[in-house]
């Protein structure tokens, strides 16, 4: 007779194998891990769309950005002559002031949105606001959300810095991924809108991966681009030159909208979400 005891402590099934799961062999069995099991949790919740925020990680609240302008200014003040590197940090925490503007819009957009679409939502049939699931323009989203009662999403990425997830997203709609492919083709697919506000790599990165797929017809859904601040967006990337040199048509630039105002881009949502 067999003594299973004896047997179960050294047999191991695959699935229950963690140096395996965890081995190159395995790879495609986490990809598909990371593919499936967000549906099953958005069928959970009823989620079948998202509106999406793309955005830095690195811009502040108006207060906490107005808490580190005092701080280098009373610094400066203490110091005769203030060192290149007090004086850089008192320009950041300038510039940070400035680029606050941008969460509190994020925040009041995220929170209008979110009460626009908790009137028309079905149960099964929900669309809610979806962010990256970090810091700055990200938590402003989330915390929008919060602030209109609804529900909200945050697809999280393992990074070695800056990616800490923020407290304001729902905690069971909360992802956390290690593809980055995984994660684009999620925002993508549930995407009924999307929202850029100024950023570096990642959020240029998601937004340039969005217009060609749009501009090249291989994302089957007409989806509503938005980029918000011009001032910014017409300081980092000149649009117009690319039509100049024919390296994308005037045609193209229909493919998205700038705008700069809270009211202005909730308008032309709501028209495009109708």
């Amino acid at each position: 007779m067999r003594n299973k005891k004896n047997e179960s402590s050294w047999l191991m099934k695959a699935y229950k194998n963690s140096s395996f799961l965890n081995s190159s062999p395995a790879r495609i069995i986490r990809i598909m891990a990371e593919m499936i099991e967000p549906e099953v949790r958005c069928v959970k919740h009823g989620i079948t769309e998202m509106v999406v925020f793309f955005g830095s990680a690195r811009t502040l609240s108006e207060k906490e950005a107005i808490k580190n302008l005092k701080k280098a200014e009373a610094e400066i003040k203490k110091t005769k002559k203030p060192s290149s590197f007090l004086t850089r940090k008192y320009h950041d925490a300038r510039n940070d002031l400035e680029m606050s503007a941008y969460y509190e819009d994020a925040r009041d957009l995220s929170e209008k949105l979110s009460l626009y679409l908790k009137k028309r939502n079905k149960k099964g049939n929900k669309c809610v606001v979806s962010t990256g699931g970090g810091p700055g323009i990200m938590e402003a989203a989330n915390l929008g959300a919060k602030k209109a009662g609804t529900e909200s999403m945050g697809l999280n990425i393992s990074l070695p810095m800056e990616q800490q997830p923020n407290p304001y997203q729902t905690r069971d709609l909360a992802f956390e991924f290690h593809y980055f492919f995984v994660r684009k083709f999620w925002f993508v697919n549930m995407a009924k809108a999307v929202i850029a506000f100024p950023g570096g790599f990642g959020t240029m990165d998601e937004f340039f991966e969005l217009i060609t797929l749009t501009q090249t017809g291989k994302s089957r859904k007409s989806i509503p681009i938005i980029l918000y601040g011009k001032k910014y967006w017409n300081e980092i990337v000149n649009f117009d030159n690319l039509v100049k040199w024919g390296m994308i048509s005037r045609e193209d630039l229909k493919l998205f909208k700038i705008c700069s105002e809270v009211d202005e881009a909730f308008d032309y949502l709501k028209k495009k979400l109708r």
